[in-house]
């Protein structure tokens, strides 16, 4: 189907941004603490961990992952590329409803 692609991601994103909450509420904190609290393989919280630490957003203490001081600038990015987001998703809605 077209939109298998688009949903694989997206629920990869959700899982990116469980990980990146519950960084933000417990930090620092630790993959085994993680994969718990979020009843998650502690490889996918890794990957997830990576993403989020490529991405700028946390960083890797001894202690476990924090968020950086220049990840809030990030998040707020993140929230306006959703915005960006929502509106393609109408865009796709209504030309689905039209087909």
């Amino acid at each position: 189907m077209v939109f298998n692609k688009l949903m694989s991601e997206a629920e990869i994103v959700v899982r990116h941004l469980e990980v990146l909450k519950a960084v933000m509420e417990k930090q620092p904190i630790g993959i085994f603490k993680l994969s718990d609290m979020l009843n998650m393989p502690k490889h996918r919280v890794r990957y997830s961990l990576r993403v989020l630490e490529q991405s700028g957003i946390i960083v890797p203490t001894q202690y476990g992952a924090m968020v950086r001081d220049e990840g809030y600038d990030k998040i707020e990015q993140l929230k306006t590329q959703v915005e960006k987001i929502k509106g393609l998703v109408a865009q796709i809605e209504e030309l689905v409803k039209n087909l």
